[in-house]
């Protein structure tokens, strides 16, 4: 939606608002309206990932559930958690399966809703919401089993060199959510750091992109194994 036009030129005007509050708004129309981000990254993350086997799986940022079910399927037990409750009330309409447990926590905090570690972390388009990635990897690395995988699908940092951001349109205009860009270094390193050893890394493309840049940034990392 146009804004005004000088010149020729379309311009937009942008209301920023928070993480929580932006999905809690945008959770009304979030699995209807396109979305080639989201919609892309759920393809990444079943090519990465369908030839590993697991048993229990985390899934962090489940938000409407949108990989929800290819993860409970694939799983014995699945903890999906989201920290907006509006979000996480769309995915649990769609998801009535025994072996998901829905959790609603700030993942940004020591990650207390878990008993046991877990075979498989998932992380999908939620970290460029996050400003500090080192204690998200401190975290999936203190959960996981050795050589337990930490799968990570992200709006690629290219794309944000060029403008885009986590957005959708109301009656009221364009709302934009606050964001941070994290490197292709700074997974590397907070990888690193964490005991990560790098398992895959793949760019992927959307069919309709105009740019000549790729779309998500999708990483597999294994957790290192604990030397006693």
């Amino acid at each position: 939606m146009t804004d005004f036009n000088i010149w020729g030129i379309d311009f937009y005007l942008f209301n920023f608002m928070d993480t929580n509050n932006g999905y809690t708004v945008w959770s009304k129309t979030y699995d209807t309206v396109l979305n080639k981000t989201r919609d892309l990254e759920q393809l990444a993350q079943q090519q990465l990932l369908k030839n590993y086997a697991w048993s229990t799986c985390l899934e962090l940022g489940c938000g409407t559930g949108k990989n929800t079910v290819w993860l409970a399927n694939r799983s014995t037990q699945l903890i999906a958690v989201d920290f907006n409750m509006d979000m996480m009330q769309q995915a649990k309409a769609k998801v009535n399966q025994a072996v998901v447990s829905f959790v609603q926590a700030n993942i940004q905090q020591p990650w207390s809703f878990l008993e046991q570690p877990v075979d498989v972390v998932c992380v999908s388009l939620v970290l460029e919401h996050i400003e500090n990635l080192t204690s998200i990897f401190e975290q999936a690395s203190l959960h996981l089993h050795d050589q337990g995988l930490f799968y990570i699908g992200e709006l690629h940092p290219f794309k944000q060199y060029l403008g885009s951001k986590a957005k959708f349109n109301t009656e009221n205009g364009l709302i934009t959510i606050e964001q941070f860009t994290h490197h292709f270094s700074n997974y590397l390193s907070c990888a690193e750091r964490a005991g990560f050893q790098l398992e895959k890394v793949k760019e992927f493309f959307h069919e309709e992109d105009t740019e000549a840049v790729p779309r998500i940034l999708a990483f597999v990392f294994r957790k290192k194994e604990t030397l006693n």
